[in-house]
């Protein structure tokens, strides 16, 4: 076969592929590092006395109206994901020569200085210079925080069955950035609509630090997630990952911000591949999906029980987006006209690599009353089951 050649990634996030291989590659085991690198993290975790140093950075590439703003709540949203409270921020900041003097510099210095005040961070420390070859300014922010031992939350404790709770909705990062970045966008909407999708970035805003505290307050959050550039797509497939567990979601579940729904529309955009800071992904017990959504309600936070948007099922890494609907077009119920269609081949076995199908016809099984003469089963146990036969 002749040599693949290499291509120029696209911009945006590596493919998580390449990065997982890059990360197992290239870094070493460390006792007191609790929480290693890996696709799914949001930050790393490094014993510390009789706390755990919760430590994360990020950098704001995309956004220039508000960047220092940006900055400090993006990376405290990732020490939140993980159970911890944000508490130190450091930036470097580098900024374009020929388009920058005291005033640029000073009012990037207010906006970093604001958010921390908001969120009860101290800047302690960084780096600030003019670069060549840059067009706009760059800021690589690095948070700090704690977290008691035995309140750290981290992705791979998601268990088979757990609910997946999405706060606020979609998108509200990416449709605020575009409202503000975006000159074109006054051609196509009128001014008032405009000041409405950047007003998003404030309210309901992007910080979910206080949606994380809540949820560990009152259940025993098993991870958090804060989607980010890739939208909630990539945010659930990097939470899968990172639990090696497969996830349905259920797509009319999904709340698309009715802002965004008419950017997308119009921009050809799909909400679900959006930036998506401000909403946070929260897996928790069944039995406790309710009880936080309740909570987040009572503090003004949207969640309602249509929020849950997936479970998380055994089998490695997969997403499967469905219909939240289970009735078919003619008020038949889906799982048992989609069990009668399987039955027109008069099976013995029938199999799956769906989970949701798995459910579903087993669903329609019992309806009929065939399980003693019918059998159903994903495609991974007929494998193993052959690969037993035939071993023996």
């Amino acid at each position: 076969m002749p040599e693949e050649k290499p291509f120029p990634y696209p911009v945006g996030k590596l493919p998580l592929k390449d990065l997982s291989r890059l990360l197992g590659r290239y870094t070493r085991e460390d006792p007191s590092v609790i929480v290693a690198p890996g696709i799914g993290k949001d930050a790393t975790v490094i014993s510390f006395g009789d706390k755990y140093l919760v430590a994360k950075t990020d950098p704001i590439t995309f956004a220039t109206d508000q960047i220092g703003w940006y900055g400090v709540n993006i990376n405290a949203n990732d020490i939140a994901a993980m159970g911890g409270t944000p508490r130190w921020f450091l930036a470097t900041l580098l900024l374009p020569e020929g388009k920058t003097g005291l005033k640029e510099v000073e009012e990037i210095f207010a906006q970093i200085s604001g958010a921390c005040e908001e969120l009860g961070i101290i800047l302690c420390g960084g780096h600030t210079e003019i670069t060549y070859g840059l067009g706009r300014p760059i800021l690589v922010g690095q948070m700090l925080g704690e977290v008691e031992k035995g309140k750290l939350v981290s992705p791979d404790k998601i268990r088979e069955g757990d609910e997946i709770i999405l706060t606020k909705g979609i998108a509200i990062e990416g449709t605020a950035l575009i409202a503000r970045e975006w000159k074109p966008l006054r051609d196509r909407f009128e001014e008032g609509d405009i000041r409405q999708y950047r007003n998003l970035l404030r309210s309901p805003g992007i910080s979910v630090v206080r949606e994380a505290r809540i949820a560990s307050e009152v259940a025993a959050v098993h991870a958090m997630h804060d989607p980010t550039e890739g939208g909630l797509a990539t945010g659930l497939r990097e939470l899968a990952d990172a639990a090696g567990v497969g996830m349905l979601v259920e797509m009319d579940q999904i709340p698309v911000l009715p802002e965004t729904a008419l950017l997308c529309e119009e921009l050809k955009l799909q909400p679900l591949g959006l930036l998506a800071s401000g909403a946070m992904l929260i897996a928790v017990d069944r039995k406790d999906s309710e009880k936080v959504v309740r909570a987040l309600e009572k503090a003004g936070i949207s969640a309602s029980p249509g929020i849950v948007v997936g479970t998380a099922f055994k089998l490695d890494y997969e997403i499967h987006v469905v219909p939240s609907t289970t009735v078919a077009e003619n008020g038949v119920d889906m799982e048992i006209e989609r069990f009668e269609q399987a039955l027109q081949v008069k099976p013995d076995v029938i199999a799956t690599a769906c989970p949701y199908c798995l459910t579903m016809l087993g669903d329609g099984l019992k309806a009929k009353g065939v399980e003693e003469s019918i059998k159903i089963f994903d495609i991974a146990e007929l494998l193993e089951k052959s690969l037993d036969e035939g071993s023996g």
